[in-house]
């Protein structure tokens, strides 16, 4: 059996901060933290098709912070697709709502990097919107 555990995990602790990060106002040094997640090379292709690199993802978050009352993140269906000695690409489904009653229901796939030292970042992450 191939041991995902270590992305799994980290699917689960990156949106626990994102999901902070949006719903409360916090400083500097927890933006930077976050960002510390994402490989300078990070890209992402929006549930819209709208294509990011790391520094707009970063001025995505600094604009949205603490702007999102009552933010929560729901993920299940965490799935494995590949494992090599560079990462992993893993898949799974994201449910967000937030106070005003918003909701968004998303299929994401994302390519992590294991760095030499273990740690494990973010390289790029494709969303797609699921019909409700």
């Amino acid at each position: 059996m191939t041991d995902y555990t270590d992305y799994f995990d980290e699917v689960l602790q990156a949106h626990v901060a994102i999901e902070q990060w949006f719903a409360v106002e916090e400083d500097a040094a927890a933006l930077e933290k976050l960002l510390q997640r994402f490989s300078p090379q990070f890209s992402m292709i929006s549930p819209l098709g709208r294509v990011l690199d790391f520094a707009e993802l970063s001025a995505l978050f600094r604009m949205a912070g603490g702007q999102k009352r009552g933010f929560r993140i729901e993920l299940s269906e965490l799935r494995a697709i590949a494992l090599h000695a560079g990462g992993a690409t893993v898949s799974y489904r994201e449910q967000q709502t937030d106070a005003t009653g918003l909701h968004s229901d998303r299929r994401s796939t994302v390519v992590f990097e294991k760095q030499p030292g273990g740690r494990i970042i973010w390289r790029h992450l494709h969303e797609t919107f699921c019909q409700l």
